[in-house]
C-alpha cells in the first residue's frame, strides 16, 4: 500500500518544481523576482469579451450544465475561424470540438485513442503535456530530435523505420513551445503524405498561430490535401485573446478522431461553463483588433529582450513566433545545465526562467524565457543579468567597447 500508483511512477519529477519553489521562497522573503519562467500571459482580456461574458452570466439559465461538446454557437465560430484564417472548411457538427483549453483536450484525446504499450512519436524538446498526456494514457513514447539543426522528418522516418510495433501518432507543435520554431506548409505536405502513407495519425498543436512577428501567418496542417484523414489540431484562446484563466479552448479535424475525443469527454465533463463559451463566440466573431494589439505588445518585448540582452552580453535569436526566446546558455555556464543556470540566475539576478532540460532532454543547454513581463521589466531583468554576468567573468559588449574608447 505504501508504493507509487503505477500512472504516477511513469511521470519523472517535474523539472520545474525546484525553481518555482525557490521562487516562492524568495518572494516570501520579500524579493522582487522578475518572472519570465512561466508562459502566463499577463495582458488583460479584451473589454469586449469580458463584457459578454458579463452580460451572459445575468441569464439564470447559463448556470446550468452545459454540454462537453460545446455549445453551437462556439462550435460555428471556430468553424468561421477556420474559414477566413485559413481558407478551410470545417464541419462544426462533425470536426470540432470546444475543450477546456488544448491541454485537457490533447490530454483526452490521448487517453481516447492509446492503448497501453502504443508508440506514440513526439519532438523533443516540447511542451510536456505533449509527451505526457500520452504517457499517463500507456503509450510508450519515442522521442524526435527537434533542436536547432534537426531534421524533423528524417528523424520521424527513422524512427518509424526502427519502431516495433508501429507507431500510432505524431504529435507536432508548430510555432512551437518551447524552441519558437515555425515551419512552412511544405513541411505538413511532407507529414502528411508520409503519415498518410503510414497510416500514423497526427496531433497538432496551433496554440500560437496568432502570435507571429513577420508578414507570414503560420499555417495549419489542415490546409493540406488529405490532412483531415488523419489530422486533428488544437488550439486555445489563452495566448490569441490573452484568455489563459478561461481555460477554453477547441479542436478541428478527424472525424474519428474528434468523434472518440466527444465521447471520452461526455463521461468526464459537461464543458466548459456556458457564459465562457458565449465570450468566446464573441472574441472569434468580433473585431480582431485586440490580437494585433497582443502581437505587437510581444514583438515590442521581443525586441527589447533580445536587444538588452545582447548588451548584457548575452546573444539570443529573436524568436519569429510564439511568446517565448529559447535561449542557448551562455558558454561560461554550459557545463553545469539548464537547472543549475536558472537556479543561479534566480539567486543571484532575482530572474526566473525555465531550465531547458524540463522540456526533454534535448532542451538540455538552453532556457525558455517567456514574454510575460513589460518593457521596462524586461530592462531591469536585463540589468541584473549583466550585473551578473560580470560577477561570473562574462563582460558585455558595451563594457569593451567602453574600455577600448
Amino acid at each position: 500500500m505504501d508504493g507509487e500508483f503505477h500512472s504516477i511512477r511513469r511521470l519523472p519529477p517535474y523539472l520545474f518544481a525546484e525553481v518555482n519553489q525557490m521562487k516562492a521562497a524568495a518572494r516570501a522573503a520579500g524579493e522582487d523576482i522578475i518572472d519570465l519562467g512561466m508562459g502566463n500571459p499577463d495582458m488583460p482580456t479584451p473589454p469586449h469579451i469580458v463584457a459578454k461574458l458579463t452580460e451572459a452570466i445575468q441569464d439564470p439559465r447559463t448556470h446550468r450544465y452545459s454540454t462537453s461538446r460545446g455549445i453551437p454557437g462556439l462550435r460555428k465560430a471556430v468553424a468561421a475561424y477556420y474559414d477566413r484564417r485559413f481558407g478551410v472548411s470545417i464541419n462544426p457538427d462533425r470536426e470540432a470540438i470546444v475543450t477546456l483549453g488544448s491541454k485537457e483536450g490533447l490530454a483526452n484525446l490521448a487517453q481516447a485513442i492509446t492503448a497501453p504499450g502504443d508508440v506514440v512519436l513526439c519532438p523533443n524538446p516540447s511542451y510536456p503535456i505533449h509527451s505526457f498526456g500520452f504517457i499517463i494514457a500507456g503509450a510508450s513514447l519515442r522521442h524526435l530530435p527537434a533542436g536547432a539543426g534537426d531534421d524533423l522528418m528524417q528523424s520521424l522516418e527513422r524512427a518509424v523505420r526502427h519502431s516495433i510495433p508501429k507507431p500510432i501518432a505524431l504529435i507536432l507543435c508548430y510555432p512551437a513551445n518551447p524552441t519558437a520554431e515555425v515551419v512552412d506548409l511544405d513541411f505538413y505536405r511532407e507529414v502528411v503524405k508520409f503519415c498518410r502513407a503510414q497510416e500514423i495519425y497526427v496531433v497538432s498543436d496551433l496554440a500560437y498561430a496568432e502570435v507571429y512577428f513577420d508578414d507570414k501567418p503560420p499555417p495549419s496542417i489542415l490546409q493540406v490535401e488529405g490532412a483531415r484523414d488523419i489530422a486533428v489540431e488544437f488550439t486555445s484562446m489563452s495566448k490569441t485573446y490573452s484568455m489563459p484563466g478561461w481555460r477554453i479552448g477547441f479542436a478541428c479535424g478527424n472525424e474519428r478522431l474528434i468523434g472518440a475525443l466527444a465521447r471520452v469527454k461526455s463521461y468526464l465533463d459537461y464543458g466548459a461553463f456556458t457564459p465562457i463559451q458565449v465570450a468566446a463566440t464573441a472574441a472569434l466573431n468580433g473585431p480582431q483588433d485586440c490580437v494585433e494589439e497582443v502581437r505587437t505588445v510581444y514583438r515590442r518585448r521581443r525586441d527589447v529582450l533580445v536587444s538588452s540582452l545582447a548588451q548584457a552580453g548575452w546573444d539570443i535569436p529573436a524568436p519569429a513566433a510564439t511568446m517565448f526566446a529559447w535561449a542557448p546558455l551562455p558558454p561560461a555556464f554550459r557545463e553545469g545545465g539548464s537547472l543549475e543556470f536558472s537556479k543561479l540566475l534566480l539567486r543571484e539576478a532575482q530572474v526566473a526562467v525555465s531550465p531547458g532540460v524540463g522540456f526533454g532532454e534535448y532542451g538540455e543547454g538552453y532556457v525558455r524565457i517567456a514574454l510575460v513581463e513589460n518593457e521596462q521589466r524586461i530592462r531591469q531583468a536585463a540589468r541584473n543579468i549583466k550585473r551578473f554576468l560580470r560577477q561570473h567573468g562574462v563582460n558585455s559588449p558595451s563594457i569593451g567597447h567602453a574600455a577600448a574608447s
